[in-house]
């Protein structure tokens, strides 16, 4: 745990969430500042700044926990989809330097877009750089 970090307070209980979900090594909670009625945090319990910071075991326990919750919050609230998204890093948009996914239901009409509109201006990429790129990968 780290005493600095608000979702280790929120999952060691020294300060209030909303908790809708809760396993022996991830926890569901109510995002304080929502984009949608029922945006959901999932969090691994242990510490972890990013994706690669978790033990797949970690991991998988976070991503267990979004699956299970997806159809409830989408139930919750009435919801027609859901974006499930992860900010990881401070350049892709991290503000808590602690892993978490957000799921956040979406309605029909509800001004919202695809997840690709995060991203800014795509890149004109040639099939000779992308077959780099997934090399690199792989």
């Amino acid at each position: 745990m780290s005493a600095d970090c608000i979702f280790c307070r929120i999952i060691e209980g020294d300060i209030p969430g909303r908790i809708v979900a809760e396993t022996e090594d991830a926890l569901a909670f109510l995002d304080a500042n929502p984009l949608a009625a029922g945006h959901t945090l999932v969090v691994p319990k242990t510490h972890a700044q990013r994706l690669a910071d978790l033990d797949a075991e970690e991991s998988r326990a976070v991503f267990d926990l979004v699956h299970d919750l997806v159809p409830d919050i989408e139930d919750a609230v009435d919801a027609d989809a859901v974006n499930v998204g992860v900010n990881d890093g401070e350049a892709a948009g991290q503000e808590v330097p602690h892993v978490h996914v957000h799921v956040v239901p979406r309605f029909e009409g509800d001004g919202g877009a695809p997840i690709h509109a995060v991203a800014g201006e795509r890149p004109d990429l040639s099939d000779e750089e992308l077959d780099d790129i997934a090399a690199n990968i792989e």
